[in-house]
């Protein structure tokens, strides 16, 4: 008997264990060596960045039902961090070769603007139009995005192995979010402009999986390791807006938390192979808290609540909250399991579209129904790993098909960096626990090109004027 429970427990804690590595390598950088792609939206939705091994390429989402047109394509090291401003040319990029390393470039003008280096390896980038956020395991660099200076350093945070952080992509509620704890799921506010903690929430009883602001960034999501209830706050006074039930089954790793771009619709990918949107109607949940139902559903709607409040009175808290709790709108099933899956819900040619890519190198598009239950319909799958002469379309911009100059610095003439800049590089590459600002280096036209590098933040012009036009 003891035998048997020997081997009982040793097949139940290795099941763990395999459960545990899939989970970690599905949140984790992609392994390059199976194929795996680095896929990555922009804040609103306009563009993909991907990365493959050796390259990486910027696509245009504005006729993605029917093609895929590609905006930028270069050889590079492999990538696991791309981050694009909206539709400006700035990316934020982090290689695997130099993970302590961010750099932030000018696609366009095909130039390393600035790079900056710091003591633990990078695990997440985030960027508004305000700010540039650097996540580290145990800490959080808050840059100014005009120039590029650091503008406050948390410190101490909870230890932070998945880089977990979101940034919202307003300008006028610049918040920045990240895990309060590593036993519960506790997510700290703080904003962005005025450096200072906002609100706490505690939003589960587990450690989170995932957070996401909404586009306003009044609302931020979040999912718990236990990945069944997915939750929306006020960001400003942390009050409970709505409890979405994903599933009841089993519990999941919640991958990829994303609101829609009109506010909507929140739309979730875990480790299975299932997407869930739920529908975010404010104006029901208003209704309801004021008791306001029109005749035409009374025997529908407000004869279940009726009823449903009637036996939840008599059963446990658990148990009652799953009766409150919202279900999906819609669902889309995939092929397969295991995969990470970056999610979005964005307006393209007046149509709603869901927006699935893959880790494994797809990019699905679905319709989304206007109707509660209905199916969502594959319109398109595009193949992201394909060369671009068999790519379903792809436009290829002759332009950018030389490689990334990384030798290009602010203030430093194309190719051939100043010796400040050369310095400033060097001891970057030393990395002494700060981040090490090359922007404000003393090199030659620094002023011009600190005036370019905000023209380029704003997209009203490239920056990196001293190198050759595109």
């Amino acid at each position: 008997m003891c035998v048997y429970r020997g081997i009982q427990m040793y097949l139940a804690t290795g099941s763990k264990n395999r459960e545990t590595d899939t989970m970690m390598s599905l949140l984790g950088p992609r392994d390059v060596d199976t194929g795996e792609v680095f896929v990555n939206f922009n804040q609103n939705i306009t563009s993909l960045a991907v990365a493959t091994s050796g390259s990486y390429s910027l696509y245009s989402l504005s006729s993605v039902d029917s093609t895929l047109d590609k905006i930028y394509n270069t050889k590079s090291d492999d990538l696991f961090l791309i981050e694009r401003l909206f539709e400006s040319s700035l990316v934020a990029i982090v290689s695997q070769r130099a993970p302590r390393k961010l750099k932030v470039c000018h696609f366009k003008k095909q130039s390393e603007i600035c790079n900056y280096s710091y003591s633990n390896t990078i695990l997440a980038v985030k960027l508004n139009r305000e700010r540039l956020i650097v996540c580290l395991e145990e800490s959080l660099y808050i840059h100014n995005i005009q120039d590029m200076k650091v503008v406050h350093t948390i410190r101490d945070t909870p230890c932070n192995q998945l880089g977990l952080c979101a940034l919202s992509s307003s300008s006028e509620h610049c918040y920045l979010a990240y895990p309060g704890s590593v036993t519960a799921g506790e997510v700290q506010i703080f904003d962005a402009i005025n450096l200072h903690a906002k609100t706490m929430i505690p939003a589960h009883d587990t450690p989170l999986a995932a957070i996401a602001f909404s586009p306003s960034g009044t609302e931020i999501a979040t999912a718990s390791e236990r990945g069944t209830v997915i939750r929306v706050f006020s960001s400003q006074d942390g009050s409970r807006l709505f409890e979405l039930r994903r599933g009841l089954k089993r519990c999941v790793s919640i991958v990829s938390l994303s609101f829609s771009t009109c506010a909507e619709y929140l739309v979730s990918s875990s480790n299975t192979e299932t997407v869930h949107i739920f529908r975010l109607d404010r104006s029901a949940a208003e209704n309801n808290d004021h008791g306001k139902q029109s005749s035409d559903d009374w025997m529908g709607y407000s004869f279940f609540r009726f009823l449903s409040k009637t036996v939840t009175s008599y059963l446990p808290t658990q148990v009652t909250d799953v009766f409150s709790q919202g279900r999906a709108f819609a669902s889309v099933t995939l092929p397969e399991a295991g995969v990470r899956r970056m999610c979005a819900i964005t307006t393209i040619q007046k149509q709603l579209r869901l927006l699935i890519a893959s880790q494994d190198g797809y990019l699905y598009v679905y319709s989304i129904p206007s109707i509660e239950g209905a199916e969502c319909q594959l319109l398109k799958r595009h193949d992201l790993r394909l060369d671009d002469s068999y790519a379903m379309d792809v436009k290829v911009d002759s332009h950018h098909a030389s490689g990334l100059n990384s030798n290009v610095c602010i203030g430093g003439a194309a190719g051939v960096p100043s010796a400040a800049a050369a310095a400033a590089a060097a001891a970057a590459a030393a990395g002494d626990g700060k981040a090490n600002e090359k922007p404000g280096s003393s090199s030659s036209g620094g002023a011009n090109a600190g005036a370019s590098y905000a023209s380029a933040v704003k997209g009203d012009e490239p920056a990196g004027g001293s190198s050759s036009s595109t």
